[in-house]
């Protein structure tokens, strides 16, 4: 669950960014696809993390 809402959040993030930062459509589409990798990873971490440590 972590996961996919991180993935969810970088998209927006990152496509937030990229149009703030007055980018083309494909420059856009990079930023969230990045954005969305990384906080996805971010997720998997931290649902490691949680399985781990539960008792």
């Amino acid at each position: 669950m972590f996961v996919l809402g991180g993935a969810l959040l970088g998209l927006i993030i990152g496509a937030m960014i990229a149009k703030k930062r007055k980018g083309g459509r494909l420059d856009i589409l990079q930023y969230a696809i990045v954005y969305a990798i990384a906080f996805a990873l971010l997720g998997l971490f931290v649902t490691i993390g949680v399985h781990r440590f539960s008792v």
